[in-house]
């Protein structure tokens, strides 16, 4: 593992750090003339240096010229904004389609120095191996990248089959890692509100380690339900869609986690707690959770979703405590990062405009590693082995057969549950509707926006399908879409109008070793290739994008209007959100957390 990048501790740094400050040694850095944007008191001090040593800051004060000497580094700040440089407090990288390396290339330059990530997508397809490449990978990056230990590999145990399981003994093990921050989210809620052991030896381990557990509460229920959850231990939740939701998790002593990704918007619905309500903003948090690659090419990372929170409303300042010391706070690093204070991380963002935040010039660990939206320093990469490569195994070439639906014998019609998408949200509906039957078989119905699911798995080549229908993507024709990223057991899910075509984009991912085609009258018309678990590919951000708008205008072709549709496809086997899923084991009432029939 490459550990070049890893900062001085700032007990090792301190004797420097402290000459420095004090005027006796010139800084290897000094920013003259600057607004400080100070998030500690929430004031921007005007016309002051700040002075950086050991890849940390020194000092800030109006005058810093004592600090530069012959060999320092210096930069005009010219009476622009100096911010700290932002944190995404929940996130999944293997959203992005992309490496920790690439995400780290693209985020960058949009201002992000610092991300808590939860790996439980590779943790799902390689377990804890899996997690430590993640892990290594990130240590390597010029920026800030901690790893949360997955917590529900399976999300939700006995609903669905995944590559691996993680244990007890594996959260235990992880966190003596470096680079480990706490346990990833706990998906599996009703095992924490029954107290199952499982999950308390998950959340114990990360608590005797003095670590921080995350939560995920996807419920409505904020009744006896909610207090159990918050009496187990998780200490923050980013599942929250509406005001009540966020009030009761800071009642509770938790942190509310609003998310802007690229197909979730949860900030404008609760930041009105604050805004409008008047909540201490303290126990607030801003975070995107999932961010597909051409979201973060083309429109940004944690300075859109600041951004997206000005403009609901809120003050500048206090939405920047949202995405640095308030993120920095709850996972116990307000003495490293978050601010620009003495001993900090030297993490800054130069910007002209505090509302709008245009990103001029990113620093991380007192180095120039963006400039007008150029990333600056290299993002090693992690060398996968083939074992993360070939991960898709389907057992058997796949034909229109396996994704039949057998109608009860002699129907017409049948009553079928329907996956209902929501856009924009991570929940789903449970619809049911009246569908023909035609030699035997159960149809889709197209006119009335109505296609057929199918799982496909993927992990042990069972060659096994479970096969339902869903609503809300509007497809037309003979089509079919498939996708190895299928939060969170990621077996293969296939959506389409048409049985062959079905058959043919499994195949066809099969082929690829993972990532997503599409498929219109029986030829592909897109395709992102995901080689690395199925999950990511190790490609440059800006081409996997592009491959991305390909896909995304493929699913337009085949009648798909729906907003971040693709997002939506890779969460229809998410078992931990309301209101029904989809499994290798069957279709899955998360209302009821059990499996239920197709045919009502």
């Amino acid at each position: 593992m490459e550990t070049k990048n890893i900062i001085k501790s700032w007990p090792e740094a301190a004797k420097r750090l402290i000459a420095v400050a004090a005027g006796r040694e010139p800084a290897d850095l000094v920013i003259r003339g600057g607004k400080w944007v100070n998030v500690h008191t929430r004031e921007v001090l005007d016309g002051h240096d700040v002075a950086v040593a050991e890849g940390r800051f020194a000092a800030i004060a109006p005058d810093l010229s004592a600090s530069i000497g012959p060999q320092t580094e210096v930069i005009e700040a010219k009476g622009r904004y100096m911010v700290p440089g932002l944190c995404d407090a929940h996130m999944h990288i293997e959203s992005g389609m992309l490496t920790p390396a690439e995400f780290a290339a693209a985020v960058i330059p949009h201002g992000t120095t610092t991300m808590f990530t939860d790996p439980h997508e590779i943790a799902n397809v390689l377990g804890l191996e899996g997690v430590r490449m993640m892990h290594d990978e990130a240590l390597m990056q010029p920026v800030n990248i901690f790893t949360q230990m997955p917590s529900c590999a399976p999300s939700a145990p006995g609903l669905e089959t995944t590559g691996y399981e993680i244990t007890p003994e594996d959260v235990a093990e992880a966190m003596t890692w470096p680079g480990i921050i706490g346990l990833g989210e706990m998906m599996n809620f009703p095992g924490v509100v029954h107290g199952d052991p499982k999950m308390l030896a998950e959340i114990a381990a990360t608590q005797n380690a003095h670590k921080t557990v995350g939560g995920h509460y996807a419920s409505p229920d904020l009744g006896a339900a909610f207090r159990a959850y918050a009496a187990g231990g998780p200490a923050d939740d980013h599942e929250g869609t509406c005001e009540a939701d966020a009030i009761a998790r800071v009642r509770q002593g938790m942190r509310s986690m609003m998310r802007l990704g690229s197909a979730w918007y949860d900030v404008e619905t609760q930041i009105t707690a604050v805004t409008e309500k008047g909540l201490d903003p303290r126990n607030f948090i801003l975070c995107t959770d999932d961010c597909h690659s051409g979201t973060l090419v083309h429109d940004g990372h944690m300075n859109r979703v600041y951004r997206h929170a000005v403009a609901c409303g809120c003050e500048p300042l206090v939405a920047l405590q949202m995405c640095t010391l308030n993120t920095a706070t709850h996972f116990g690093l307000e003495r490293e990062l978050g601010s620009i204070t003495p001993g900090r991380r030297a993490d800054m963002i130069l910007t002209s405009d505090l509302r709008t935040l245009p990103i001029e010039q990113v620093i991380a660990r007192g180095v120039t590693v963006a400039k007008d939206g150029k990333l600056l320093a290299e993002c090693p990469h992690y060398d996968w082995p083939e074992a993360a490569r070939n991960t898709v195994h389907l057992g058997k070439t796949l034909m229109a057969e396996d994704f039949e639906i057998a109608a009860p014998e002699g129907a017409n019609t049948v009553a079928a549950r329907v996956i209902g998408v929501v856009e924009n949200q991570a929940p789903t509906k449970a619809l049911s509707a009246e569908l023909n039957v035609a030699d035997g078989l159960a149809e889709p119905d197209p006119a009335r926006d109505i296609a057929q699911i199918a799982l496909v798995e993927r992990h042990r080549g069972t060659g096994g399908v479970t096969n339902g229908f869903v609503s809300g993507f509007g497809y037309q024709g003979r089509m079919a879409m498939g996708s190895t990223v299928a939060h969170d057991s990621h077996h293969m899910i296939v959506v389409g109008t048409d049985r062959e075509m079905m058959a043919a984009c499994a195949n066809r991912l099969g082929e690829m070793g993972g990532g997503v085609s599409v498929w219109k009258d029986g030829a592909e018309i897109a395709s992102v290739p995901l080689p690395i678990a199925g999950l990511m590919s190790d490609d440059p951000a800006v081409e996997v994008a592009d491959r991305a708008a390909q896909m995304v205008a493929a699913m337009a072709e085949c009648g798909c209007t729906l907003n971040n549709a693709y997002m939506q496809h890779s969460l229809l086997a998410l078992v931990v959100i309301p209101e029904i899923r989809i499994s290798d084991l069957g279709l899955v009432d998360v209302t009821k957390f059990e499996l239920t029939e197709l045919f009502e």
